[in-house]
Formats: C-alpha cells, sequence, structure tokens
C-alpha cells in the first residue's frame, strides 16, 4: 500500500513539474487524436447526412454497415492498416508505416463510421422535422444537407466527444501500426502499457490521471454547450 502511495505522489510530482517525457507524450497523443477527429468529421458528417436524408436503392445496406463498423476490432484495424502501409502493399511506396501519420490513418478508420452512424441519427431526425418546411422553400440537396448540419450542431458535439474518446483511449490499432517507439509514435495508451509491464508505475500512472483529466474537461465542456440546444431555442436557419 505504502509503494502505491508512493508512486501516486511521484505521478503527481511529474504532473506538476511537466516532465518533459511526459509532456511529450500528451503533444503527440493530441495531435494524433485531434487529427484524426478532424478527419474522420469531414468524411463523416456530410456522408452521415447524405445518408439520413437520402432515398435510394441500398441506403438501408449502408446504414447496417455503417452501424457495424462502429465495432470495429481495433488490432484487425491496425493489421489491416499495416499491411497496406507495409513495403509490399499498395500504400508501402509512401513510407508512412510506424509514424504518426500511420497511427492518425488507423484512427481515422475507426472513428470515421461512428460519425457516419451517429450523424445519421441525428440528422434523420431532424430531417423528418423540417421536411415540409424545405420542400416549401423548394432548397436543393446541398443546402439542405448544410442547414441541418448548421442547426444540429450542438448535438453533433457528442459525435465529436465520441470519436475523440474512442481515438485517444485506443491501444491496439496505434501500437500495432505505431510501433510505441520512444521519441517518435509513443502515445498515452501505448507508454502506459509499456511502463506498467515494466513496473514503472509512476509515470504509468501520471498518464493515467491525464487521460482521466482530459475526459473530465471534454464532458465538461459538452455540458456547458449543450443547455444552448433546446427545442425550439433558435428557428431554422436557412444555409
Amino acid at each position: 500500500m505504502l509503494e502505491i502511495g508512493s508512486s501516486f505522489s511521484l505521478a503527481i510530482s511529474l504532473i506538476g513539474s511537466l516532465d518533459p517525457d511526459l509532456v511529450e507524450i500528451v503533444s503527440l497523443s493530441l495531435r494524433v487524436s485531434l487529427s484524426a477527429v478532424g478527419v474522420a468529421l469531414v468524411l463523416g458528417l456530410p456522408l452521415g447526412a447524405a445518408i439520413a436524408m437520402g432515398n435510394f436503392k441500398g441506403r438501408l445496406s449502408l446504414i447496417v454497415v455503417s452501424n457495424a463498423l462502429m465495432g470495429l476490432p481495433p488490432v484487425v484495424v491496425g493489421l489491416l492498416v499495416y499491411l497496406a502501409l507495409s513495403r509490399s502493399g499498395p500504400l508501402g511506396v509512401l513510407g508512412l508505416l510506424y509514424t504518426p501519420w500511420a497511427m492518425i490513418i488507423a484512427q481515422v478508420v475507426l472513428i470515421t463510421p461512428i460519425v457516419v452512424a451517429l450523424t445519421r441519427e441525428i440528422i434523420e431526425q431532424l430531417h423528418g422535422e423540417y421536411a415540409e418546411y424545405f420542400a416549401s422553400l423548394v432548397l436543393s440537396h446541398p443546402r439542405r444537407v448544410g442547414t441541418l448540419l448548421w442547426e444540429g450542431r450542438f448535438s453533433l458535439v457528442t459525435v465529436c466527444l465520441a470519436g475523440f474518446g474512442r481515438a485517444i483511449a485506443e491501444v491496439g490499432a496505434v501500437m500495432v501500426v505505431g510501433g510505441n517507439i520512444d521519441h517518435l509514435t509513443r502515445v498515452m495508451t501505448t507508454a502506459i502499457a509499456l511502463e506498467t509491464s515494466k513496473g514503472d508505475l509512476e509515470l504509468a500512472l501520471a498518464l493515467g490521471i491525464v487521460l482521466m483529466l482530459l475526459a473530465l474537461s471534454v464532458n465538461a465542456v459538452i455540458a456547458l454547450i449543450r443547455p444552448a440546444d433546446s427545442p425550439g431555442a433558435s428557428a431554422v436557419t436557412v444555409r
């Protein structure tokens, strides 16, 4: 028990002193995860909205597939990205394996289905509420998509949160494609796994505390933003 208490004290000390190794690992984790979330949002928001508002053959199949892909096994994703980026793979010429770019790609593959599925649910509900209004204005499909994305912006913050949470906590995929290389591809989750196996509980605990603080901070921001998104709080603005 004394050893655990001492480890916690040292972990707090590492955070308070802004230990260089700790800062480097946290910074890389944030850069990788935020970049992946950004790309996933650019890809997933329009696609989810298009599926929600579309009336085309195969729509149900797309919904089923997007929902199923939300549960993609991270290690399998890591393996597939590894094969694509390896020297003998189709993207091997880019030399991205065991770099932060490889980890971003793996996280994008994991996050995008989540963004698509959740966006579809949100936009589908909004579209049902405003379909007649849009029809009366004879709006084009792109303008409808843009308007609904704007009107659902506060609800879509939860989509960002879900994607960021999945990305920042990812271990398997980033371990496979990143290699957990010190000063290059070592992020918080892989560092925690490595330091725990080495018995270096101080750094592992410090990183774990930072992860928890990040999760609490993000949820606090969402809690502050969400009250503005109440039914009937604002009129639909056509964009």
